[in-house]
């Protein structure tokens, strides 16, 4: 059995792991996102994108993008235990922490054959598609899970806490 640890590479190993894989046809997925308070909603949408192709890549986003799209208070989680925990599903097979506001840069290095995405997002929406499109890959919008988000939890969590600091 692999280790979560033994998942995470840098983006410079990627390039050269996906550089083997294409030579040897593997069929590449890659998705991406912040992945802060792994949920089931992950779980089924990783599970889903891992059985497109050979093998599920996945990025997740550095401590400091997760800043500038979701706000100051988040991530809960450091990317190093986001990364881990990603690393940690049977379906996932590499992990890589990326800092740029975009995948666009993942997306050249390894040049998968279908890029995923939750259902949150329009291929219109994706600066990735084109470049995905353009090296002949697919994009694939899965539907969500309903009922799972993080921010929701997150707002959840904070609302029983308002609760029993008002009530106590």
């Amino acid at each position: 059995m692999r280790t979560a640890q033994s998942k995470i590479v840098s983006q410079e190993a990627l390039g050269t792991l996906a550089q083997a894989w294409h030579s040897e046809n593997k069929q590449i997925v890659l998705t991406n996102g912040c992945f802060d308070l792994l949920h089931v909603g992950h779980l089924r949408y990783l599970e889903r994108a891992r059985q497109m192709g050979d093998l599920l890549v996945v990025g997740v986003n550095s401590d400091e993008s997760v800043r500038a799209l979701k706000g100051a208070e988040r991530p809960i989680l450091p990317e190093g235990a986001r990364a881990e925990l990603v690393a940690g599903l049977e379906c996932v097979d590499y992990v890589v922490v990326f800092s740029e506001p975009n995948a666009v840069r993942l997306v050249e290095t390894v040049r998968p054959h279908y890029y995923v995405k939750g259902g949150d997002y329009t291929e219109a929406d994706l600066p990735e598609a084109e470049v995905v499109i353009k090296d002949e890959g697919f994009v694939v919008i899965l539907p969500l899970e309903g009922g799972y988000s993080t921010t929701q939890i997150i707002q959840r969590i904070r609302q029983t806490e308002r609760r029993t600091v008002e009530g106590g």
